[in-house]
């Protein structure tokens, strides 16, 4: 059976790529991902705070002191000429990329167009493979509008193309006004790729101790269906690769996925739930129905359930909302 595909300009050998997730932490686990089936691995995320945490911090040692005599300022730059940030992050690029023939993506998340985006290019230079921007914001400002948070964002991706070479995809939020204009506005930008969607974790309150506290939710199979029906309305139209990510757990969802238009599907809970083997076990149910169902080849069904393809447009827009809410029967479930 053909699986191939082709993500960011990269051939991978499935659609199945492992997102990033404290999972890729460890060599050895990126080592049992390929021996599972994983066609590419995209690496935790490097944050924003710590590239900008690491400039403050080395910038107060070197200047500590340097007041005491005019001329001692002039000893060390600035810290906009420093290009820093976690020696480890890059130093784990450069392992996973020996240890593995899989390619490996490299993941910055962040906020802002500040310094910390030209630590792209040394994710670049440490051999990553491609680089995925994590842009995770959540306006608060009320006096911030809605076209001055998405200039934002395309100003980190603008920034970031231009300073490397590597393949770079955005990963997003579901939340704009408009998100089939931010996509073709992200492709315009020059995103290599379109990753559908980011999750944002929300805080819970412990009643115990009256703190907010951190609360990390495994995403449910339910969430498939955000990103599957963007990645429908978008496929044909933007130049980018499309990946779906968030609820995919089976062999049914990344074969979903693809019939809607995705080029890959990035996999995280499943494999927390089943382990990173169970790999192998969605490959080979993906194989065993494409089987059944007379498919020779992945490239055959991309697409197929895609809006532009979809022999009724519409059930991926409002009249199909309209629609299940007239055919929901009350009877059929308890209140």
């Amino acid at each position: 059976m053909d699986l191939r595909t082709t993500y960011l300009g990269l051939d991978l050998r499935t659609p199945l790529v492992v997102s990033a997730s404290p999972l890729s932490e460890e060599i050895d686990h990126i080592r049992r991902m390929e021996d599972a089936g994983a066609a590419a691995v995209v690496l935790y995320s490097l944050f924003e705070e710590q590239i900008s945490r690491e400039t403050l911090e080395l910038h107060h040692h070197l200047t500590t002191g340097t007041e005491s005599f005019a001329e001692a300022l002039t000893y060390f730059p600035e810290p906009g000429e420093f290009r820093l940030g976690p020696d480890g992050y890059l130093e784990h690029i450069r392992r996973a990329r020996a240890a593995v023939d899989i390619p490996v993506i490299a993941s910055l998340n962040g906020s802002s167009a500040g310094g910390w985006t030209d630590h792209a290019r040394l994710i670049e230079q440490a051999g990553a493979s491609a680089l995925e921007l994590n842009i995770y914001n959540i306006p608060t400002d009320d006096q911030l509008t809605g076209a001055a948070v998405e200039q934002n964002c395309l100003d980190i991706l603008e920034r970031v193309r231009a300073a490397v070479a590597i393949p770079v995809a955005v990963k997003l939020s579901p939340y704009f006004s408009n998100m089939a204009n931010m996509a073709r506005r992200f492709d315009a930008a020059g995103a290599d790729g379109l990753v559908l969607f980011n999750r944002f974790y929300q805080p819970d309150i412990n009643l115990e101790n009256l703190e907010v506290q951190p609360h990390i939710i495994l995403s449910a199979p339910m969430a498939l269906r955000l990103p599957l029906r963007w990645i429908a309305i978008l496929y044909g139209r933007v130049r980018a690769s499309l990946a779906g990510t968030s609820g995919i757990h089976t062999a049914q969802d990344v074969l979903k996925m693809v019939m809607a238009g995705a080029a890959v599907t990035q996999l995280c809970s499943t494999l927390y739930r089943h382990g990173i083997e169970y790999l192998a076990t969605i490959e080979r149910e993906m194989v065993d129905w494409m089987t059944t169902n007379e498919y020779e080849s992945l490239g055959q069904m991309r697409g197929s359930m895609s809006q532009i393809n979809c022999p009724d447009p519409t059930q991926f827009e409002r009249a199909q909302y309209i629609r299940s809410l007239h055919s929901f029967k009350a009877g059929s479930w308890r209140v």
